[in-house]
């Protein structure tokens, strides 16, 4: 196997949803899966467009989103390095279901959906990962709606920044609307409730960033294992 495709597979054994897989079957995947890149803002999909195969980030961040007919935007997720999308369309075929967005240069390896559904005929252990990874995606489901029914807006935007800095670390790159998205609250709650943290010194704000200065306090507004 040449140098390239080893350097795939090193990658996709860091990835979740493919660290269990066996070493003959991440050198098959990698085999398959060809690089993409996205400049900043540059768009990878759009809600309607026709499924053509998996996406895994090597580095970067991509929106995750729809817009209505008035021009008005809703973040559904923000993804960084080591995460996956598109499996839905990946195993129905049918078209896309959300929008997908660079917010920053982004490195990605695609992996084409005919290619990968003969992976899955031959290999179950690739479509018991498959099964694992969107039953991770329902339990993430239903608790947001928990959250939506049970929990303040504070909590709510509290745990939505938790949830980016575990992933992407303690300077968060997200616009104000994004997080109103993400915690299904109001722009003008969230700014509302980043001013107050900031005067507790538990922030910092910048342009579509924010940097988390005290991440017990933030942990403390987000009432984690309170439901």
């Amino acid at each position: 196997m040449n140098e390239g495709r080893q350097r795939i597979a090193s990658l996709l054994s860091t990835n979740p949803f493919f660290s269990g897989l066996v070493q003959d079957t991440l050198d098959r995947i990698a085999a398959i899966c060809k690089p993409h890149h996205l400049a900043a803002r540059e768009v990878l999909f759009l809600k309607g467009d026709t499924s053509d195969g998996l996406y895994a980030i090597r580095r970067g961040l991509i929106r995750i989103g729809t817009t209505d007919d008035l021009g008005q935007q809703m973040t559904m997720n923000i993804l960084g390095g080591g995460d996956i999308f598109g499996e839905i369309a990946l195993l129905d075929g049918r078209s896309r279901t959300a929008d997908a967005v660079a917010m920053e240069d982004t490195d990605m390896f695609f992996l084409p959906r005919h290619d990968f559904l003969g992976l899955l005929k031959s290999d179950p252990s690739i479509a018991l990962q498959l099964l694992e990874l969107l039953c991770a995606r329902l339990r993430d489901l239903i608790e947001r709606m928990e959250e939506t029914t049970f929990l303040s807006a504070e909590t709510r935007l509290a745990r939505r920044i938790l949830m980016l800095v575990t992933d992407y670390g303690a300077e968060v790159h997200a616009s104000q609307e994004e997080l109103a998205s993400l915690a299904g609250v109001t722009r003008e709650t969230v700014n509302r409730h980043l001013q107050n943290w900031k005067r507790d010194g538990i922030l910092s704000l910048g342009r579509g960033r924010l940097m988390i200065h005290d991440l017990e306090d933030l942990k403390r507004l987000a009432r984690i294992g309170a439901i």
